[in-house]
């Protein structure tokens, strides 16, 4: 259930009790009544008016709970497709940390879930590979960050692309990503013409060959707007940091 589906059942639940509570209780003398061991006063069951709204009350309040914590702490996120194989499976669960990168910033190998800058409906989630002011390329299967190459033991197979990061842009298998198509900002907002720009990074699905990612769409930005490709200008940002995987019980780990 989404934040607006949560609150939409909320708003519902407490049209309803107030409607209950405007409604007058009648109080009859056929009700049930108990009477005490020791024969003392005898006391009125509660009417089924009365329980239902207790049980209203319990339902609104633990939705406004769950409401604040899948918008600003904790919530799931199920992962739709193999791109991130073989660390996620598809139908895997997720719990995502929402208020990690609220106060710090994402770190190089994190699992992150967050809106690409191409058109679509649902977050993606893949490892940052590359941060601002570092340096990156992909070359005969190996990824190098800064001139060091990765030890991925994650991923499913090496990357069949060269790609790099130079000349205000990202090549890929030699030619330069389309702004028309992807998010690669102008040149004034580079600080050099070989380092992933600030704000922006470089994000890639562990099964590098089967994975709509960063060597596609360029970078994705922790906030602001999207500098160009299809989503230039609407909001951009981060989701949250994946953290555990908790279904099915078989898998259920820690993310690294």
């Amino acid at each position: 259930m989404t934040p607006l589906e949560l609150f939409g059942l909320i708003c519902v639940l407490t049209v309803v009790r107030v409607v209950m509570s405007l409604r007058p209780v009648a109080v009859t003398s056929s009700a049930p009544l108990s009477v005490t061991g020791d024969g003392g006063t005898a006391t009125a069951s509660p009417s089924i008016s009365v329980v239902i709204r207790e049980y209203l009350d319990a339902f609104i309040v633990a939705g406004l709970v769950a409401l604040f914590l899948i918008t600003f702490v904790v919530r799931t996120f199920f992962i739709p497709s193999g791109s991130m194989e073989p660390t996620l499976q598809i139908h895997d669960v997720l719990l995502v940390n929402e208020f990690e990168y609220r106060i710090t910033t994402p770190h190089d190998g994190d699992i992150v879930v967050f809106p690409p800058p191409i058109q679509t409906t649902n977050d993606f989630i893949k490892r940052m590979i590359g941060s601002p002011g570092e340096t990156l390329k992909v070359h005969n299967g190996i990824v190098y960050r800064n001139g060091k190459a990765l030890d991925e033991k994650y991923i499913a197979q090496k990357p069949a692309y060269e790609m790099e990061i130079k000349n205000y842009g990202v090549y890929v298998d030699g030619n330069p990503l389309d702004p028309s198509q992807a998010n690669i900002p102008p040149k004034d907002k580079w600080t050099s013409p070989d380092t992933i720009p600030p704000g922006c990074y470089w994000m890639m699905g562990d099964n590098r060959n089967n994975s709509e990612d960063s060597h596609i769409w360029g970078f994705a930005q922790l906030g602001g707007t999207f500098a160009t490709g299809p989503e230039a200008g609407k909001k951009a940002g981060f989701t949250g940091h994946a953290f555990l995987n908790f279904w099915p019980p078989g898998r259920i780990g820690i993310l690294r």
